[in-house]
């Protein structure tokens, strides 16, 4: 079956004859995609901080959030950048639609985090781009992914591009603090804060590099690292004694 291709043909009439009924379903039905898209990224993401809360002594995730573009967002920059207005065309164009942000502890465990979700057999990584290894002349530093996730609708399979970034907490301060700057002064920031801003993701670096020779001296590598705990003794005790007599009965 044809995941994309028959819907995309649905999809192109949005020139100015188009019915607005049928531009707004399938508008919705174009933005719920992304949406489900965005969704399975972010399962898979809390399955692994689920796994390393309650079977792990050391839980990489820190938070995560998901961001889905508006569709007025989204017509403004098919306006801005001279885009063909059909949905196949945004599609192959706007890789932005839909994001998810992972924040971790430390920058090994971007990387880790990272290996762990574009390993799995279902995601496609489509572009890595390393602003930790090599960060943008701003200061901005994380590690940025295009993937490519499948959404199982009732009728048909639509492969979903997702972008992901991951970062520290203290990369996602700096970031956030960095925006706020730039959206108070519509983006004419002066020059001194410009360099305060270098200098402040430098320090973020640093202070990054530092608490990370910290953390790997007093915990070491945390994967694989396993933690105490889930069912009581009591049932382990019970669960052990049903395999024993199992084996015993097996050779009576």
């Amino acid at each position: 079956m044809d995941t994309a291709t028959t819907q995309d043909h649905h999809l192109n009439r949005l020139g100015p004859d188009s019915d607005l009924a049928h531009i707004r379903a399938d508008f919705t039905r174009f933005m719920m995609e992304y949406k489900f898209g965005m969704d399975e990224i972010e399962t898979k993401i809390m399955i692994l901080q689920e796994e390393f809360t309650h079977l792990h002594d050391y839980n990489p995730i820190e938070h995560v959030l998901t961001r889905l573009k508006t569709p007025e967002s989204i017509l403004e920059k098919v306006r801005r950048r001279g885009l063909d207005p059909s949905f196949e065309a945004i599609r192959d164009n706007i890789t932005d639609i839909a994001g998810v942000r992972v924040a971790c502890s430390f920058v090994r465990d971007v990387y880790s985090v990272y290996d762990m979700l574009a390993s799995q057999p279902d995601i496609e990584v489509l572009q890595v781009k390393d602003y930790i290894e090599n960060p943008k002349p701003n200061g901005y530093r994380s590690l940025h992914a295009l993937v490519r996730v499948p959404v199982h609708l009732s009728d048909r399979i639509v492969p979903v591009t997702v972008e992901l970034q991951f970062r520290t907490v203290a990369m996602d301060f700096w970031a956030s603090t960095e925006h706020k700057i730039f959206y108070k002064y519509r983006e004419a920031v002066p020059e001194d804060l410009l360099q305060q801003l270098r200098d402040a993701a430098q320090t973020a670096a640093d202070l990054d590099e530092r608490m990370g020779r910290l953390h790997l001296r007093t915990h070491g590598d945390f994967v694989g690292s396993r933690r105490e705990g889930g069912p009581a003794d009591e049932v382990v005790r019970q669960l052990h004694e049903l395999r024993e007599s199992r084996v015993n009965n097996r050779f009576v």
